[in-house]
């Protein structure tokens, strides 16, 4: 499976940076990037992006991402995953996590869920 990230415009950058200097065929793009939904982008219009386009949301919203998740799912809709990352991670465990993810994970697995991090 060819795993696809869309990075929260929160996240810091250092993290695209760093994932694709050690895994440069991985796919991470930023929201606010060309072609990404731009910054300020409402969070039920994200989840449509990354339904449409297949990228795996990374985010730090707890608050309100699984209500919106929620509705997208009740609206018959579907998100190829959203991983919550936990705010007292560092940025190296994170993309250890996400590497693991990008060269373990079946088809789908985390199609329509939200996991929150760190997962191990």
């Amino acid at each position: 499976m060819t795993i696809k990230y869309l990075l929260d415009e929160h996240i810091p950058l250092v993290l695209r940076t760093q994932m694709l200097q050690r895994y440069p065929q991985l796919q991470v793009w930023v929201i606010g990037d060309p072609n990404a939904p731009p910054k300020g982008t409402p969070d039920a219009d994200i989840l449509g992006w990354c339904e449409d386009n297949r990228f795996i949301l990374v985010t730090n919203n707890r608050k309100t991402m699984p209500v919106h998740l929620a509705e997208h799912l009740a609206d018959n809709h579907h998100v190829p995953g959203i991983f919550i990352i936990n705010d007292d991670m560092t940025m190296g465990p994170i993309m250890e996590e996400l590497m693991i993810v990008a060269e373990a994970a079946w088809e789908d697995e985390y199609q329509d869920r939200i996991s929150f991090m760190p997962l191990l």
